[in-house]
């Protein structure tokens, strides 16, 4: 046998030096861990597959030995049993009859649409603190702290007001808040409608979220009347749940369509914000007025297996957390006059924390309906570990990129997606529909999480068995989840509100 080695010389003078060989790379420290990860989780993702294959294997062969004598005696032998394979099989087509039965209905949502209010109600930071000013209310502090929480908030020039908070002085009043529930209800559920080609009266489930404006009629009858909805439609008015109020929407409408069968749901998630504007000096009151805007969202869907065609996505899990009985989480947004009288909402320094809390909670609930059994298993092996060290060892955060491939994490405001793309180990890309949103459209509520829907879709970004995960706060306080899974490549709708500007985004946002 024949040995090479490899020397670099070099002569010099006469000399010859010769240099070493390069050496080996360090391969411990050029192995990425996140491929490791990968393997890892793509094992265990196949673990039962990878188990059953020598047991399938010892069939197959056994199978090819068999004999014609070998099937004529098994033929003979279930003649003899006549009575009990009968039996077997009534009893395995009555369970199978029963599983199909019971299962859950699948919930499509055909489509959405959400509201884009006309360009004059705009209001840019310098029109902002112009009226601000105009109204005369507001002493030097308060505009001060406006206008600070304004450039660090991660809103755009773009965003919209109502009417009513665009005159000179302000006009806020019941007419004027009905006025605004009427355009954003209207105006996303007539987008809805033609895009769907349904009507009024093909509705069967209205259920409405607004928080903060819950007038008599109902703002479930405003839209009976308006689209004549038939005398049986089942209506249900959500009112101060917060900006998580759309998923428990969805949450509710998945529960009624599964109890009433070939039946549409329609879903509206909106806020109100036209007399729920804070006139007053107190700061932790005057942070809504720089952060929440105009929007809405009508949502469709439907238990019929024959729209599975023309749906876009089904829904897979709705996980809802109420942390309501601390009374520091049920204090953190709390509505109330100030000392002069003046009624707003107030939101606590302790909000950040509790939103987080929230969270984990949450996701505790969600993980093991979601998340591989690769990531499961690193979890429950690390809090295991914890337990035996005196939780000397560092705790396992999920992996929730492995589970879902689009974020919808509610546009509360600059600090919740910091927040949420940091304990998330999420991406900017992640995060980009909950930033983008924010910019452009502001803190809509409950109906943010669509914006951020529509946007991925607007960018392509949606392709068939992507999964989705919708997460908001609000106020109680709650933490809800939807997770949605794609039933085709989604292409976005004519009513996309992202339409004629996503070219413009992502945007650099400065702070």
């Amino acid at each position: 046998m024949a040995t090479t080695s490899h020397h670099h010389s070099a002569d010099h003078g006469g000399a010859t030096i010769q240099t070493p060989p390069p050496p080996l790379p360090n391969f411990l420290h050029s192995v990425k861990l996140k491929y490791v990860k990968l393997g890892y989780h793509y094992l265990m993702s196949h673990f039962l597959i990878l188990s059953l294959l020598p047991l399938i294997t010892i069939t197959t062969v056994h199978l090819s030995r068999l004999t014609l004598d070998d099937v004529e005696n098994l033929y003979i032998h279930l003649q003899y049993n006549l009575i009990t394979l009968t039996a077997l099989s009534g009893l395995i087509a009555l369970a199978s009859a029963a599983y199909l039965m019971s299962r859950p209905r699948t919930i499509f949502l055909v489509d959405y649409s959400c509201y884009r209010a006309p360009d004059h109600l705009t209001v840019q930071f310098d029109r902002f603190m112009a009226r601000s000013k105009q109204y005369g209310e507001f002493n030097q502090s308060a505009l001060d702290f406006q206008r600070k929480i304004l450039e660090r908030s991660g809103l755009g020039e773009e965003t919209y007001l109502p009417a009513a908070l665009h005159k000179i002085p302000p006009a806020p009043s019941m007419a004027a808040a009905r006025q605004e529930a009427e355009d954003v209800m209207f105006g996303a559920l007539e987008n809805l409608f033609k895009v769907t080609r349904i009507s009024g009266k093909d509705v069967g489930i209205l259920v409405v979220n607004c928080s903060l404006f819950n007038p008599t009629p109902s703002l479930c009858s405003m839209i009976v009347n308006k689209y004549k909805l038939r005398g049986n439609v089942k209506t249900f008015n959500l009112g101060g749940m917060g900006c998580s109020a759309g998923v428990v929407a969805i949450d509710l409408a998945k529960d009624m369509l599964q109890v009433h069968r070939n039946c549409y749901a329609v879903v509206v998630s909106m806020e109100n914000i036209t007399q729920n504007w804070y006139f007053g000096n107190r700061k932790s009151m005057l942070i809504p007025n720089c952060l929440f805007r105009v929007g809405g969202a009508a949502i469709l869907l439907s238990n019929k297996p024959g729209d599975k065609r023309r749906a876009k996505y089904k829904l897979l899990h709705t996980v809802r957390t109420h942390c309501g009985s601390d009374d520091t989480a049920y204090n953190c947004v709390y509505q109330q006059q100030d000392e002069t009288g003046k009624v707003g909402v107030s939101l606590s320094k302790d909000l950040m924390a509790i939103a987080g809390g929230a969270l984990k909670a949450n996701i505790t609930t969600l993980g093991p309906l979601v998340l591989p059994i690769s990531e499961q298993l690193l979890f429950f092996v690390t809090l295991i570990m914890r337990k035996i060290t005196d939780s000397k060892t560092k705790p396992y955060i999920p992996d929730f990129k492995l589970a879902f491939d689009h974020f919808c994490i509610h546009a509360g405001g600059r600090a919740v997606i910091d927040e949420l793309e940091k304990n998330l180990q999420l991406s900017e890309e992640h995060v980009e529909p909950s930033r983008m949103t924010l910019y452009r459209f502001g803190n809509t509520s409950s109906s943010s999480i669509w914006y951020e829907l529509a946007y991925t879709e607007a960018k392509g970004r949606v392709k068939k068995g992507n999964r989705v995960w919708q997460i908001a706060f609000g106020s109680g306080f709650k933490c809800n989840s939807a997770v949605w899974e794609a039933v085709r490549a989604v292409k976005p709708s004519e009513s996309n509100p992202w339409a004629d500007c996503i070219h413009k985004f992502p945007i650099e946002i400065s702070v």
